[in-house]
């Protein structure tokens, strides 16, 4: 008998999740405390315009409500009551995991714990898409007060490049953001094609491949 993915509805051998929300999962559970975190520094609203200066302002809240909302038990709740049922299927004889700390330890040693049990959620919890979507939504919920954060650059390896006519290889380290163009800083040689790209993973040194 075949199962679905309980988020996108794909077609699964076994299981509640697929192995693509499975690791989108994974990694929103990591960011999660940080962006948590990173939310009480928009408890004030930004201001804008005429405000800046010392212009007419109308009657406007004090604080963003939003962040409140989040802050004050939105989030915590969400996180805690999931981990709290993931541990009533999977052992229902043991007793509701303690809360202990502020909220940010609170979010961070949920969000651990439900990553560190999600091999089990993905192959045997029923509501594991609704998990799922519900942390997604949350990451997008954040991510619009946050402001998404600035790409990192992506290590692709050294650069192959001869130099010289001794045959000395260039191997300066090659980095890009993602989506970019890949050149290398040091000797300045692009790598554009596919076919470019393929050969400097093939002639990587072990270590770096």
């Amino acid at each position: 008998m075949t199962a679905v993915c309980g988020l996108c509805e794909q077609h699964l051998e076994r299981g509640h999740l697929c192995e693509r929300h499975a690791v989108a999962l994974a990694g929103r559970l990591e960011r999660l405390p940080a962006l948590f975190s990173e939310l009480a520094e928009h408890l004030e609203p930004r201001r804008t315009g005429l405000t800046e200066i010392g212009g007419p302002a109308g009657p406007r809240s004090p604080l963003n409500e939003d962040v409140i909302d989040l802050r004050q038990g939105g989030v915590v709740l969400v996180v805690e009551s999931w981990r709290t049922d993931v541990q009533r299927v999977r052992w229902p004889r043991h007793s509701p995991p303690p809360i202990e700390g502020g909220m940010d330890q609170r979010v961070m040693t949920a969000c651990r714990w439900l990553g560190m049990e999600l091999e089990w959620i993905a192959a045997h919890y029923p509501a594991a898409g609704d998990l799922a979507r519900e942390v997604r939504e949350m990451e997008g919920g954040m991510l619009a007060i946050v402001g998404e954060p600035p790409p990192r650059p992506q290590r692709l390896g050294t650069c192959i490049a001869v130099v010289d006519d001794e045959g000395t290889v260039c191997g300066a380290v090659l980095s890009r953001l993602p989506g970019g163009p890949v050149q290398c800083r040091q000797c300045r040689t692009p790598y554009r094609s596919e076919q470019d790209l393929l050969l400097l993973w093939h002639y990587q040194p072990k270590q770096s491949a």
